[in-house]
C-alpha cells in the first residue's frame, strides 16, 4: 500500500495561501486532503437547514472540483474525528498528518486526542498558524503576560505587523504533491442530516471602494457599509493574511476590526473558562432576572424599541446583524431586561452566519460589562438616542419592521429611565463598586 500524508481541512477551506497545505507540499509527497463533517458539532445544531452547514458543503464541493485539475480529490467523512481517524488508519498507510491550528477549547481537546491516537501508531501530527496573523503568546506585555486591554495590544500588534514581512504563500502548480486519485465520493447534504437553506451567503469579495470608506459608513445600518466577510474569515474561504495586507493599504479602522478579532481569540486561548463564565469573575454574582417571556420578545424583535427590533428581525431572516445594532441589542438584553448575557450569546451563536466563538463571546461580555476591556457597567446604550444618531430617517427600521408607526407596533416593553436605574442598582450591589 502506498504511503500517504493527510492534510486535514477545518477552518481553512481554500487552496490559496493555506499555510498547513503549503508546508505539507514542502515536506511530503502523496498528500490527500481530508474533511470531516464533525458530528460532535453538527449533532448539536437544532436547525437542520442551518445555512452555515450548506455553505461548508458547497465549499467542500468547490475544493472537490478544484482538486480534479491536479488529478486528485478530497476524502470526506461524517463522524467524530477520533473515530474517523481510527477508521482511516485501517484503510490507508498514513505517514503524517498536517493541519492548521484552531484555538477554541473543543478544537484543542479534539486535536490533542487525535494527535495522541496518531502517536500510538508513530504518525506525526504537524499543525500551523493560519487563521490569525499573531497567535497565542506572539503579542505580550513587557513582562510576558497576555494583554487584557485592547488598545495597548493593538499598538503592539500594529508595530509588529508594520515591521514584519507578512507574506502569502502559493502552491506551485508544477510541484504540487497531491495524491493522484480518481474523484472520491462526496456525501450530499441529506447524507449528513441537513437540508438546503434559503438564506443567502454574502460573496467572498474584497470590496476595495467600500473598505476605503469603512470608517465613515460602518456605523449606519441602513448603508451597505460593512464588508460582510465574517463568514469567509470564520471558515477560511479567505486568507487573513491577504485581507490584512489589503486592509493596511485601504483603511486603518477596518484593519483595527481585524485586530479586535485576534484580541478576542487570544483572550479565549488564554482563558477557556470565558466560554461560560464572566472574564471579571465578580460579575457572575449578578442576579439576572431571566424572564423567559421577555427573552422571547427580544428574540422575535417585538420589544417596542425600533432599532432593537429591526436588528433582531434582520438576524432572524438573514443570519446577519449590523455591528452597531449588535451592540445596542446586546446592551438592551443585558441592561434593560437584566437577562444573562449567555442567553443572548447562545441565540446569536445559533443564528449568525459569521458566528465565531471568541468574537461572539467577547462582544457579549463587552456589552454586559463582564468581559475584558468591557464598557463599564454604568454605560448603558439608550436605544432611542442610538436610533436618532444612526438611523435618523428610520430607513433601516422601516425595512425590517414594516408595521413601525402603526397601531400594530408594540409599545415599549420597559421604560428606558426606569430600566437603566434598575440595572445600575443591581450591578452596583452585585460587584460592589
Amino acid at each position: 500500500m502506498e504511503k500517504i500524508t493527510l492534510f486535514w481541512f477545518r477552518r481553512d477551506l481554500r487552496l490559496e495561501d493555506n499555510m498547513g497545505l503549503y508546508y505539507a507540499f514542502e515536506n511530503e509527497e502523496n498528500v490527500l486532503p481530508l474533511f470531516i463533517f464533525d458530528r460532535e458539532i453538527l449533532d448539536k445544531l437544532e436547525d437542520k437547514t442551518d445555512a452555515r452547514v450548506q455553505f461548508i458543503h458547497e465549499q467542500i464541493r468547490h475544493l472537490h472540483q478544484s482538486l480534479q485539475k491536479y488529478d486528485s480529490s478530497i476524502l470526506v467523512r461524517h463522524g467524530k474525528p477520533p473515530e474517523v481517524f481510527k477508521s482511516l488508519l485501517s484503510e490507508y498507510e498514513v505517514k503524517n498528518v498536517y493541519t492548521n491550528r484552531d484555538y477554541e477549547p473543543y478544537a484543542r481537546a479534539r486535536d490533542q486526542e487525535v494527535e495522541g491516537l496518531l502517536k500510538e501508531k508513530k504518525i506525526d501530527f504537524f499543525d500551523f498558524k493560519d487563521q490569525v496573523i499573531y497567535e497565542k503568546d506572539e503579542i505580550t506585555t513587557e513582562k510576558g503576560d497576555f494583554y487584557k486591554v485592547f488598545t495597548p495590544y493593538s499598538k503592539v500588534w500594529l508595530k509588529k505587523f508594520k515591521a514584519s514581512k507578512i507574506e502569502t504563500v502559493r502552491l506551485d502548480g508544477r510541484k504540487t504533491g497531491f495524491l493522484q486519485t480518481k474523484p472520491l465520493p462526496l456525501p450530499t447534504l441529506k447524507d449528513i442530516g441537513f437540508q438546503e437553506s434559503d438564506i443567502e451567503i454574502p460573496p467572498m469579495d474584497i470590496n476595495k471602494p467600500l473598505i476605503r470608506k469603512y470608517d465613515k459608513t460602518r456605523n449606519f445600518p441602513y448603508l451597505e457599509g460593512t464588508s460582510r466577510l465574517g463568514i469567509h474569515l470564520r471558515f477560511g474561504t479567505i486568507s487573513i493574511r491577504k485581507l490584512a495586507l489589503e486592509a493596511a493599504q485601504l483603511n486603518d479602522t477596518y484593519l483595527n476590526e481585524l485586530i479586535w478579532r485576534e484580541f478576542y481569540m487570544m483572550i479565549l486561548y488564554h482563558n477557556p473558562p470565558v466560554v461560560d463564565k464572566a472574564f471579571k469573575t465578580q460579575y457572575d454574582r449578578i442576579p439576572w432576572q431571566n424572564n423567559e417571556k421577555e427573552f422571547d420578545r427580544w428574540c422575535e424583535g417585538k420589544t417596542g424599541f425600533p432599532l432593537v427590533d429591526a436588528g433582531m428581525r434582520e438576524l432572524n431572516q438573514t443570519g446577519y446583524m449590523h455591528n452597531r445594532v449588535r451592540m445596542v441589542t446586546a446592551s438592551f438584553l443585558t441592561k434593560h431586561l437584566l437577562i444573562d448575557w449567555r442567553w443572548g450569546e447562545a441565540y446569536f451563536a445559533k443564528k449568525l452566519l459569521d458566528y465565531e466563538l471568541s468574537s461572539n463571546n467577547g462582544g457579549w461580555q463587552w456589552a454586559a460589562g463582564t468581559g475584558t476591556d468591557a464598557q463599564p457597567y454604568f454605560r448603558i446604550f439608550n436605544p432611542e438616542s442610538q436610533l436618532e444618531k444612526f438611523d435618523k430617517e428610520k430607513k433601516y427600521v422601516k425595512r425590517w419592521v414594516p408595521e413601525f408607526g402603526t397601531e400594530d407596533y408594540p409599545k415599549p416593553m420597559v421604560d428606558h429611565k426606569t430600566a437603566r436605574e434598575r440595572a445600575l442598582k443591581v450591578y452596583k450591589e452585585a460587584v460592589g463598586n
